[in-house]
């Protein structure tokens, strides 16, 4: 149900465009990490999972539960909230490796929050938390890294920013742009696990970076390598 919300709202706030990795959806009980920009990324992002005939179980924080209309989608999607926190917080853990066990997708953001940036500017992703090294441990399950840039375009910024980005995008309609890597067996150990999962959505935002022409994904390679982008 979310899933044809965000398929249906998405290409009215932009022009969204996908590639991916994969000649085919992500494998059954896999994890999708997607770095996290903007209130708009994940309308984004489920919009363009639909179009891989992916629609995934969402982690995401419980105040969204409270949200009228959304709340309910949220229910009656079977999304996990994550009560951060609190003693609750491991129960999503929990019900994530359920789902992931009965063969569900699972759509989790690294970063557990939005950077707190003023500019509609691209940056890549933030330090992780632990929870998905944790996650896919205990699932054993497979991470497939997704990038996207643009959503930022969308809305950012201050509340008034948001707002304003919210009702003009019809008319501006950015791009944006979805990318989909290899997935990722993560090795042993929650600190080097989340490092390589990091890394691996990180090349895929650049990824989806360079489809917009952004100039953060060239910025971000040669801060890496130490020289310019080739």
């Amino acid at each position: 149900m979310l899933s044809s919300v965000a398929a249906a709202v998405v290409p009215c706030l932009g022009r969204l465009t996908v590639t991916s990795d994969h000649r085919s959806a992500p494998e059954p009980g896999s994890i999708i990490v997607a770095n996290h920009t903007s209130l708009a990324d994940p309308g984004v992002v489920l919009a363009a999972l639909r179009r891989l005939d992916v629609e995934p179980v969402v982690l995401a924080t419980a105040g969204l539960w409270r949200i009228p209309v959304l709340g309910r989608l949220l229910e009656r999607g079977g999304h996990v909230p994550v009560h951060r926190g609190t003693h609750r917080a491991a129960d999503a853990l929990d019900t994530a490796a359920a789902a992931l066990g009965a063969g569900r997708h699972v759509l989790i953001y690294g970063e557990g929050r939005i950077p707190p940036r003023e500019d509609a500017a691209e940056a890549p992703p933030e330090s992780f938390r632990s929870g998905l090294a944790r996650l896919a441990h205990a699932a054993g399950a497979p991470v497939v890294p997704l990038g996207q840039a643009g959503a930022r375009r969308v809305t950012s910024g201050s509340t008034a920013k948001q707002l304003a980005g919210f009702l003009t995008a019809p008319a501006r309609r950015p791009r944006l742009h979805v990318h989909l890597g290899r997935p990722v067996h993560l090795p042993p150990g929650v600190e080097a696990a989340t490092a390589t999962a990091r890394e691996a959505v990180t090349i895929a935002w650049r990824t989806a970076a360079r489809h917009l022409g952004e100039p953060a994904a060239a910025s971000a390679r040669r801060s890496r390598d130490g020289g310019p982008e080739r």
